[in-house]
Parts: structure tokens; sequence; C-alpha cells
């Protein structure tokens, strides 16, 4: 199986993710394109990064009614990405509708995997906020549990959870997996999280890893690292 390091774009200009981009000359990496980014320039900058050769993860999070996503899928499928992704959160329902939505008249269609449980959410809030009041780890099963019977090709989880995943879930079934941190750099509002080398171990097939590529002094330096560190 095929595993990556995608780089979170979470730009909010198009001026100023494509001069992050033209710093890497020599290899064009999967990238991340967020809400921030889409929100500011549209589609458009889907279209400008998929041009330049990048692979493309569109990271809006989808939640709405079944048929709802399914619409905003059957849109999104026509922009070529290679990954979306949903909030497993929104029912076994609504992630088979988005499966339909996302496949083109030919039968192919992006990756699509579900957010379990963000990674900024630990045990504590998600009692106290969402009255969810199992195990996270429980929690996170049972979602990614949903995503396969649903037909989805992974989840979206922490580092720490992945090889849980794909115990409950087979190794074919993808764990993305954001809340990467290089040995020695800031956790910010992230609460679980892990180096990219524990995630590979643990069993990460991508990991996805903003700031400590973005805001590091030398972006090119710090991604070659993290693919060092993951891939081996």
């Amino acid at each position: 199986m095929a595993k990556d390091v995608i780089i979170a774009c979470d730009f909010d200009s198009k001026e100023k993710v494509l001069n992050f981009l033209d710093k890497f000359t020599n290899v064009k990496p999967f990238v991340k394109i967020g809400m921030e980014l889409y929100y500011a320039e549209g589609p458009e900058i889907v279209k400008e990064i998929k041009k330049r050769g990048h692979k493309i993860f569109l990271d809006l999070k989808l939640h709405d009614i079944p048929n709802t996503v399914k619409k905003s899928m059957a849109v999104l499928s026509r922009l070529d990405v290679d990954m979306c992704n949903l909030h497993a959160g929104g029912t076994i329902n609504m992630m088979k509708a988005a499966i339909e939505g996302l496949t083109r008249p030919d039968g192919t269609r992006p990756l699509l995997i579900a957010v379990t449980q963000l990674t900024s959410t630990d045990e504590e809030s998600m009692k106290k906020d969402l009255l969810i009041d199992k195990p996270i780890d429980e929690v996170v099963m049972h979602y990614a549990k949903n995503a396969k019977i649903a037909g989805l090709d992974g989840v979206v989880c922490s580092p720490l959870e992945a090889g849980k995943v794909h115990g409950a879930c087979g190794d074919e079934f993808l764990t993305v997996t954001p809340g990467v941190r290089l040995e020695g750099g800031e956790v910010g509002d992230q609460k679980r999280v892990t180096t990219p080398k524990l995630a590979r171990e643990i069993g990460s097939d991508y990991i996805v890893v903003g700031r400590p590529i973005t805001a590091a002094d030398d972006p090119v330096q710090a991604y070659n690292r993290c693919v060092s560190e993951f891939l081996g």
C-alpha cells in the first residue's frame, strides 16, 4: 500500500500557497487544501494546483443530510482531486450517499475518507461538549467500522489510533493521520499527536503535516525530514 506525507497548505490566498509550492523545485508533494484556502479562492485554486502536478486531498469535511452531501460530492468529483472527506458522525446513510455522488459516470472516483474524531478533541471535551460517554478509542473504532460498512476507503484519525483501526477494519482500510509533529516541535492546538517515525511504526498510511513544514525556516528541508522519518 502506498504511503505518503501530505502537506496541509493552510493559507488564505492563492499568492501565498503558490509562493510556498514554488519552493519545491524537484518534487511535487501531495497537498491538502482545507476550508481556509478553498473558501478564499474557490475551486479555481484546486484546478491550478492540480495543473502543476500535485496530488490533492480536498479537506472540506462535509456533514449534512444525505441528499445535500450526495449533490455536493457530485460537484467535487469534477475537480479531479485524489482524496476528499466527510464527517463519519453524519451516519452510514450519509456516507453511502456521498459515495453515490462522488462516483463519476465512468465508475471512477477519488478516495473518500471519514473523520472519526478531530485530533483537537480529547476524551474530556468529547464527554463534556458532545455528551459522548464512551472511551474515545471505542468511539473512533465504531465510527471507522461504520465508514467501512458504508463503502469508504478509510478514515482520518489520530496516529495513535491508526494501528487499532487497521486491526478493526483491515490493512487495506486507509488511515490518514494529522496531529504529526517533528521531534521537539510545538504541539499547537492538537492534543493527540506523535512524530512521523512513530506514526509509521503504529500504522499510519498517510500523515498530514502543516505548520512543522509550512512555518519552517526551510520548508523543503522540513518536508524531506518528514518523508525520511515516515517512509524510513
